[in-house]
């Protein structure tokens, strides 16, 4: 029966209130409908069923952003895994290891056992790579970080930072106990790895920072890679604990790595020049360039302080340009001051590096012109180690280098290969025999004999001998005697500036 005209049904009143608590978010908010049945409790039957749905709506939807927020979390967590963590091998990263560096300072305690790093390097990686492929070489390196892991600790970290360098964090240990460590490290690369049908033997140059007060997690690192490159340094396949003076020789080849830069533009690089002498007649056949650096203060520095570093810093090639350069420029001016000397020859020392620089060709055959140089009047000197490994460029321009009539030399014959079969195959036209091997030429009759059979062999290949080192007249009269045509060394002059030479060149000086 419907409620008295003019009196409002309460119904009215409790469905406003229901459908409001529901906009208000009580999904859980029911009208309770009356026993009339009438319009009214079919639309309070109405807005509890859309309520009911509502509230399955909202259960499936929390579950759905509560799994899309569990996958959201869980893909973080590999994101940031994958962040810092190497993917070939699962190590640790850079980044990741230097984050537990830094924590491992911050919570060192005071029982004196600071974190320590080690740096390790293969030694030779390269070899695997070129050989067997890069499969190969992935598979050498997952082993590699089964051993490293297995001899530390639960509580150290190893990491590979790139390439074939790994790193290992190791905290709470003693200086003894950090270097069983490594040692064990170094012992666990000795065993040779079996990478599908080949076997390989891998070892590794092992550098170790302990650290010491005010030490940052930078300098545990920076350290820990100077220590082993030292250990690169000394041979390989070693252990090398860092120390101080590390560091300050690698201060100082960088201030002479930068000062070199401009040397030669500054006007501190000069050539000497060393005689090289016909021994039958002790005319002088030619000189060797030698360049020797003038610094402003450290005063002269040989050769041997700075051309190593020029090699490995790439700043040979300009070294190597103003040397070819400038001798040639200065045999030009011997050729004006004494014409006479037509047969006269220069020697310059050619580096690996400098005979595959693509100008190589063209700064000979320019520089020759430019002074009026005949091409056999220049001779370069390559070591014999880059001449028996020659690959197929290298080749080429040896070939086009003799091809322009410029003289070619085998340099320190005696400390390389010395393979008496690639004596006739080598593109040369002399050999320079090393210092090393008439050392006891005076009182060795067995080195005589040797050195006479080196000679006999060069001159069955149709090169010319050049011996250097000569200090005294017994080596030299007995070099003669045994039909060496040229020498070089002290005996005949040490070397000195280009006016000096001339001096000597033209008599007035029988020995410098």
């Amino acid at each position: 029966m419907s409620p008295a005209e003019g009196v409002e049904d309460p119904r009215l009143e409790q469905l406003v209130d229901g459908i409001v608590r529901l906009a208000a978010g009580e999904l859980d908010a029911r009208i309770e409908p009356s026993d009339q049945r009438d319009a009214i409790d079919a639309v309070i039957t109405g807005v509890n069923l859309l309520a009911e749905e509502l509230g399955h709506i909202y259960t499936d939807l929390e579950e759905r952003v509560a799994a899309r927020t569990a996958m959201l979390r869980r893909t973080q967590v590999e994101l940031e895994h994958m962040a810092k963590t190497d993917a070939l091998t699962g190590l640790a990263n850079r980044t990741l290891l230097n984050e537990r560096i830094h924590n491992a300072i911050r919570t060192e305690t005071a029982s004196g056992n600071a974190p320590a790093v080690l740096i390790l390097d293969l030694d030779s990686f390269k070899a695997v790579n070129d050989t067997l492929g890069h499969s190969a070489g992935d598979a050498v390196l997952v082993e590699v970080s089964r051993r490293l892991r297995s001899v530390v600790r639960a509580c150290d970290t190893v990491a590979r930072l790139g390439g074939d360098e790994f790193a290992a964090l190791i905290i709470g240990a003693s200086a003894d106990e950090v270097m069983l460590i490594a040692h064990r490290a170094w012992e666990a690369l000795q065993k040779s790895m079996d990478i599908g049908p080949e076997t390989v033997w891998t070892t590794a140059s092992i550098g170790i920072c302990l650290r010491g007060p005010g030490c940052s997690a930078e300098d545990l690192m920076r350290d820990a890679d100077i220590a082993m490159y030292q250990a690169k340094a000394k041979g390989r396949n070693t252990v090398q604990l860092f120390h101080p003076d590390m560091l300050e020789a690698v201060q100082e080849r960088s201030r002479i790595t930068a000062e070199l830069r401009t040397a030669a533009a500054s006007g501190q690089l000069a050539l000497h020049y060393q005689p090289v002498v016909e021994l039958a007649s002790g005319k002088v056949a030619g000189v060797e360039a030698l360049v020797r650096w003038h610094h402003p203060v450290h005063g002269t520095i040989m050769p041997d302080s700075f051309i190593g570093i020029a090699e490995e810093t790439g700043l040979i090639l300009e070294l190597g340009r103003w040397v070819l350069r400038e001798g040639i420029a200065q045999l030009g001016r011997w050729k004006q001051e004494a014409p006479h000397l037509t047969d006269f020859r220069l020697h310059i020392n050619l580096s690996a590096a400098e005979l595959l620089r693509s100008d190589l060709l063209d700064d000979v055959n320019e520089t020759l012109a430019r002074y009026d140089i005949e091409p056999f009047r220049l001779v370069l000197e390559i070591t014999e180690s880059v001449l028996m490994s020659r690959r197929t460029g290298e080749e080429q321009v040896l070939e086009k280098v003799r091809a322009l009539g410029v003289g070619l030399q085998i340099d320190d014959f005696g400390t390389g290969y010395s393979s008496i079969s690639y004596l006739q195959e080598l593109p040369a036209d002399t050999v320079k025999v090393d210092h090393s091997l008439i050392k006891n030429l005076e009182t060795d009759p067995r080195q005589e004999k040797f050195v006479s059979a080196i000679l006999q062999l060069i001159s069955a290949a149709e090169l010319e001998a050049i011996v250097e080192g000569i200090e005294t007249a017994g080596q030299a009269d007995r070099l003669k005697a045994m039909g060496c045509q040229y020498g070089q060394g002290y005996y005949y002059g040490r070397p000195a500036p280009a006016a000096v030479i001339l001096d000597r060149i033209s008599g007035s000086a029988p020995r410098l």
